[in-house]
């Protein structure tokens, strides 16, 4: 036993609670007209969710509760509970014990409950559908419905067919596999839509990132040439910083011992001729040659500085000057301020002006204000620093002009007096006497000395030309920190000594630098940092995307594949249902009517469906007034076909109320013994038969109950006494149905 018990509260004409227990395996339920019997197989209908107020005899939810007697009060609810013994998993629920109760308001509020927690009729529905039960279809069948699969046409009778077969589980599954294919189509679609939408910025940011990456290779490349450069200048200038002051050293050693020298000389002379003027002379001249020669070394020298500031500003003018030709420049906002407000005035002036004339006359206007613009605002800043460069180098050719002439002359006074001073030298060798030694000594000192003082001076001409070329070292690091940030600072890292090389190698290094610093700057653009970050989440969002796609399309196929296998199945078990019915239909067909034959046939129906120019369209034919807009569809259902004993009758049409009727029965018990539900209601489907017809309707009812419970609601002996359980429904003067119930079964045992 599946079905345990019904309870029936406030449900139409069941006013107080009645219980019905089914203990046996034909219930049967009866009582006069009007009494409320067939309230119980509505309220079947109700409980298993029976949406249809037309199948309940109700035109709202309200029509379903009680609605009070003469001396029975009208209830606020209605509920009805349906007990199952779950033992053997009928229900794919783990109970062993299921109550199904569906409980109404008259609020129209409705309730569905399992095992007492509330669900929504879904839930009720997919439990039940895996049991083959439902709030209508083959096990429930009343009293003007056992025809009904005689009147309806092929496709619902096909329906009907395959609700009885169990299919509509895998017919559920199907529709929801469509649906699901759909929603995933439509997400394809979205998806797709989607990447259009990203593909133009996605472009857009390739060519960013394309630009980014240039630049980030010439910063690399510089990176690595500033590398290369900055170490060889820092280990150029240590070098020669080193050379320097080890050439200065020995110098500077030998004039202070020659100095020591002429002192001590000098004292020799000073002590043998107080008198001699022309040593005087010559000490004097000494004095003076040395002055001069301190003035002629001081214009080389300074010559030496002019010329080393005059290479630093050609090399920035070099520079300014490759600026000027770029495309980026920058323009003082007052200027952009102005110009916008000049435009706006014209373009006032251009909304009053209603002839062509004027209106070409501002345009005119308009067009030579921007070009005024463009080219006062041209490389302006880079232009006016390579004027000023300019004037700075002239100035410096003008003081290395005058500088050289000024050395030239002192050179030339330097000479004069040298020659001055060999002369009087050649004099005062002549009268030499025993001072001559201490003379030759000074003579030989100053001309030592005089060459000493020569080579110091080559050395600070080399050492002011050195810190030129330190400070220009110091301002190339600044720049490549502006361009490259901390990385011009990995030159420290480098420890390789470099190989001796010529200085032009160095000189075309420092070119190349500038040429790349100068397309650098040119690239200008958006932060590179946010342009790839940018890109990055744009490409992570289109990779994600085409996952998603990716994901959508095996879903898409999976579903298809589902779909193709569920259809391929739902037509093997249709086709091996069909045979298995047509089997018990022939043989209950044959012991309804003593002999005959009856068959169930799968037909094609043909129909025709309308097509809209739209759809034609779409399918690329061009429609015309001419076309029917029509087209053929061809949809499978299901034929009864008769043959009658010692009649000459081939269709439902010529078949008489009884015959119907139990053509009707004969198919209804075959269907059930095919897929045989837990339970089958039969509300007075007996009603149309003689008493020859109710016995054998009796004994197909008991073949019946062997494989499912029967609830049989009737007016017939026969039935009745095939019966285990008897329960009448009455109604007295209270107006509300009442349940009395006698044990057959029972009765029997007790009697014995």
């Amino acid at each position: 036993m599946y079905l345990k018990s019904l309870e029936i509260s406030g449900f139409k004409s069941f006013a107080k609670k009645a219980d019905i227990s089914f203990n046996a395996p034909i219930t049967a339920i009866v009582g006069p007209n009007g009494s409320g019997k067939s309230n119980v197989a509505e309220a079947f209908r109700f409980v298993l969710g029976e949406q249809s107020m037309k199948s309940m005899r109700g035109r709202k939810t309200e029509d379903l509760i009680f609605n009070g007697g003469e001396s029975s009060p009208r209830a606020n609810r209605a509920s009805v509970k349906l007990v199952f013994d779950n033992t053997k998993r009928l229900l794919n629920i783990d109970f062993d014990e299921v109550s199904i109760e569906r409980v109404i308001h008259r609020d129209s509020l409705s309730e569905y409950l399992i095992n007492g927690t509330q669900v929504r009729l879904k839930d009720v529905i997919e439990l039940l559908a895996g049991a083959h039960i439902g709030s209508s279809g083959h096990h429930m069948i009343s009293q003007g419905e056992a025809d009904r699969i005689l009147n309806a046409n092929v496709r619902e009778r096909k329906e009907m067919i395959e609700d009885a077969l169990g299919l509509k589980i895998y017919q559920y599954k199907r529709e929801e596999s469509e649906r699901k294919l759909e929603k995933t189509r439509e997400n394809m679609d979205k998806v797709e839509s989607l990447r259009k939408e990203l593909a133009p910025h996605l472009k857009f940011l390739k060519k960013q990132v394309e630009k980014v990456e240039r630049t980030i290779a010439l910063r690399e490349e510089l990176t690595t040439l500033y590398r290369e450069y900055l170490s060889r200048e820092t280990a150029y200038i240590a070098e020669t910083e080193k050379e320097i002051a080890q050439q200065t050293a020995r110098p500077k050693a030998e004039l202070a011992r020659l100095d020591a020298e002429l002192v001590a000389a000098k004292k020799v002379l000073d002590e043998a001729q107080h008198e001699n003027k022309k040593v005087t002379e010559l000490m004097s001249l000494q004095a003076t040659l040395k002055t001069a020669r301190e003035a002629r070394d001081e214009a080389v020298h300074a010559i030496g500085m002019i010329e080393g500031e005059l290479a630093s500003l050609e090399r920035m003018y070099a520079r300014e000057k490759s600026a000027s030709s770029a495309e980026v420049v920058s323009i003082e906002f007052a200027r952009v301020k102005s110009l916008v407000t000049r435009i706006e005035e014209l373009c006032a002036e251009l909304g009053s002006v209603a002839e062509l004339g004027g209106v070409r006359a501002v345009a005119s206007k308009i067009r030579e204000s921007l070009a005024s613009f463009m080219e006062s605002t041209r490389n302006a800043r880079a232009e006016s620093r390579v004027v000023e460069l300019e004037h700075d180098i002239a100035r410096l050719r003008e003081r290395r002009e005058t500088g050289a002439r000024e050395s030239t002359a002192r050179e030339a006074e330097l000479a004069r007096i040298m020659k001055q001073y060999e002369e009087l030298e050649r004099a005062i060798e002549k009268e030499k006497d025993s001072s001559r030694d201490a003379e030759k000594a000074v003579f030989r000192i100053v001309a030592e000395q005089n060459e000493l003082r020569g080579t110091l001076s080559v050395l600070r001409v080399r050492e002011d030309k050195l810190k030129l070329e330190k400070e220009d070292l110091r301002r190339e690091i600044e720049e490549g920190a502006v361009l490259i940030g901390r990385d011009v600072y990995q030159y420290e890292s480098l420890t390789t000594p470099y190989p001796a090389e010529d200085r032009q190698v160095q000189e075309e290094r420092r070119k190349q630098l500038e040429k790349i610093k100068v397309r650098l700057e040119d690239s200008g653009g958006p932060s590179p940092d946010e342009v790839m970050k940018e890109w990055k989440e744009a490409s992570e969002r289109d990779e994600f995307l085409a996952k998603e796609l990716a994901d959508l399309s095996r879903s898409a196929e999976s579903l298809t594949t589902l779909i193709s296998d569920l259809a391929q199945k739902l037509e093997t078990l249709f086709a091996d249902g069909i045979s298995k019915i047509n089997h018990q239909f022939k043989e209950f067909f044959a012991l309804m009517f003593g002999g005959g034959d009856a068959s169930l046939v799968v037909v094609e129906e043909k129909k025709r469906k309308r097509v809209s120019s739209e759809e034609l369209a779409e399918l690329g034919i061009e429609a015309s007034p001419d076309d029917t807009d029509e087209e053929e569809e061809t949809d499978l259902g299901v034929d009864i076909k008769v043959n009658l004993p010692r009649k000459k009758i081939r269709s439902l049409e010529m078949l008489s109320g009884g015959e119907r009727a139990l053509t009707s029965i004969a198919l209804l018990f075959a269907m059930s013994q095919v897929n045989p539900p837990p339970f089958i209601i039969l509300d007075e489907t007996d009603a149309a038969l003689d008493e020859a017809n109710s016995k054998k309707y009796g004994d197909m009812v008991e073949n019946l109950a062997r494989v499912s419970q029967l609830i049989v609601i009737t007016h017939n002996r026969e039935t009745m006494s095939r019966a285990g359980v008897l329960y009448g429904v009455t109604m007295g003067r209270e107006g509300y149905s009442k349940l009395l119930s006698i044990a057959f079964n029972e009765a029997v045992a007790v009697a014995k």
